[in-house]
C-alpha cells in the first residue's frame, strides 16, 4: 500500500513541477517583449517566486522517484532498459530547470539578449521531454 501512495504523490509532484516548467518560459516571453521597468520588475518577481516554488516541487518529485527506484526496486534488473532511458530524460529535465534559473538570473541582471521568439520555442522543450518520459514509463519498450 505504501508503494501506491509514493507512486501517486510522485505523479502529483511531477505534474506540478511541469506546470511550473510550462509557465516560467511564458513569463520570459513577456519579459523579452517589454521595456517598461515597472512591468519588468513585476514579471521578474513572478518568475523568481515561481522558480523557487517549482524547485521545491522538483526536489520532492525527484526524491519520491528515487524512493520508487531504490526503495521499491521499480525499473531495476534485467528487461528494464526503459528506466535507463527515462533517467536520461530526467537528467535533461533537470538541465532544462537549471537553464531556466540561468535565464532568470540574466533577466534579473538586465543581461537578456534573446528574443521573445526564442523563449516561445524554448517553452516547447518540456512538452517533448514529458512526452518521452510518459511513453517510456507506459510502454516500457525495452
Amino acid at each position: 500500500m505504501l508503494y501506491l501512495w509514493v507512486k501517486a504523490f510522485h505523479i502529483v509532484f511531477i505534474a506540478s513541477w511541469f506546470a511550473g516548467l510550462f509557465y516560467l518560459p511564458r513569463i520570459y516571453v513577456n519579459l523579452a517583449q517589454t521595456s517598461d521597468p515597472s512591468v519588468q520588475a513585476c514579471l521578474i518577481g513572478m518568475a523568481r517566486r515561481l522558480f523557487r516554488f517549482t524547485t521545491i516541487l522538483a526536489i520532492i518529485a525527484i526524491a519520491l522517484g528515487l524512493w520508487l527506484y531504490i526503495g521499491f526496486g521499480i525499473g531495476m534488473g534485467p528487461g528494464n532498459g526503459w528506466m535507463h532511458a527515462k533517467l536520461f530524460f530526467v537528467l535533461l529535465i533537470i538541465g532544462y530547470h537549471h537553464a531556466c534559473s540561468v535565464m532568470l538570473r540574466k533577466f534579473e541582471q538586465g543581461r537578456n539578449t534573446r528574443s521573445h521568439k526564442f523563449y516561445r520555442w524554448f517553452n516547447e522543450v518540456p512538452v517533448l521531454l514529458l512526452v518521452a518520459v510518459v511513453l517510456l514509463v507506459v510502454l516500457k519498450p525495452f
